[in-house]
């Protein structure tokens, strides 16, 4: 028989997938007709490993697998230690992806109106513009959404008695890409600061992540967080839940798009929105109307609902 028909049946997707979380596919148990292998199958390897540790010849044998060959056997490497940063967010990370049944709902936000005033912000001394980010008015928005639904301002870390907590808080985390690693600080409060505030705040926490000044426990206490591309680039992505939160908002970069409006095509700014989910305590019904929530706050009603 040859080595063709031996081999394991996964598309594409899957064993990039299967690199990515460094696990050897062959090892993996199909479920699919004919042994397929699909993304299901490699978060529930993953999972079984973590909750229930290899004997040492299982781990053994998966050692000489890995160690069949060297990366410097086909050319010259160069090996660096791990940023401290993300040696301590991996396994929060593992953590989250193997326990946490994700869903993620994608659609955009109509921001026209919002970055027609966030561009004409002037200050009323000196009337100078005032340059505020868009992620201020974002967390405006969200923290909105929150009060409206509050199974998204929860965390249900107690599931095996049954207990839901629900935060009367709203400390919304903000991703920050820093030469250290990913942080996520918290924006305490968010609630009761006006769009400046925010904004001062979002400056602040970032710059002390960056200069490694940020306490540890600005870390913890989060209700909701919110990880941005827009600076970057790209659409949409599906962000992993920060547990023990229940829902990420993953923001793409803002585009122009020709919209059909009153019988003609207009150009519009559209916002990418990945809303991902703990689909134990969510919905997809739920989901999709909390997104249609921010999208209304951040849309043609963002003006009133900033002056709440």
């Amino acid at each position: 028989m040859s080595d063709q028909s031996n081999k394991i049946s996964a598309s594409p997707k899957v064993r990039k997938f299967a690199r990515e979380l460094g696990v050897d596919i062959n090892n993996v148990k199909g479920t699919e007709r004919s042994g397929r292998v699909v993304e299901k199958d490699l978060k529930d390897f993953v999972s079984s490993r973590i909750n229930h540790p290899q004997n040492n010849s299982e781990r053994q044998k998966e050692k000489i697998i890995k160690s069949e060959y060297q990366h410097s056997d086909f050319g010259e490497i160069e090996i660096k230690d791990i940023p401290r940063v993300k040696k301590i967010a991996a396994p929060h990370l593992v953590n989250s992806w193997t326990n946490i049944p994700h869903v993620t709902n994608h659609d955009e936000a109509d921001i026209t109106e919002m970055e027609e005033f966030r561009n004409t912000i002037k200050d009323n001394y000196t009337g100078e513009k005032i340059k505020i980010t868009p992620l201020a008015f974002i967390i405006k928005a969200l923290v909105l959404s929150l009060k409206k639904f509050p199974s998204f301002n929860s965390s249900i870390d107690d599931i095996e008695n049954g207990k839901i907590t629900f935060k009367k808080y709203f400390h919304v985390g903000i991703a920050v890409d820093t030469q250290h690693g990913l942080m996520v600080p918290k924006i305490r409060d968010a609630n009761q600061k006006d769009i400046n505030e925010l904004s001062e705040k979002l400056k602040k926490v970032s710059d002390d992540c960056r200069n490694l000044k940020i306490d540890k426990k600005e870390f913890f206490g989060g209700s909701m967080t919110i990880t941005s591309l827009g600076g970057i680039g790209g659409s949409f992505f599906t962000p992993i839940i920060n547990f023990p939160e229940v829902a990420i908002l993953g923001v793409g970069r803002s585009y122009k798009k020709q919209v059909f409006m009153d019988g003609k095509f207009i150009p519009r700014t559209m916002l990418p929105l990945s809303l991902s989910y703990d689909h134990r305590i969510i919905d997809g019904a739920e989901a999709a109307k909390f997104n249609n929530e921010l999208k209304d706050n951040l849309g043609s009603n963002f003006a009133y609902n900033l002056s709440k």
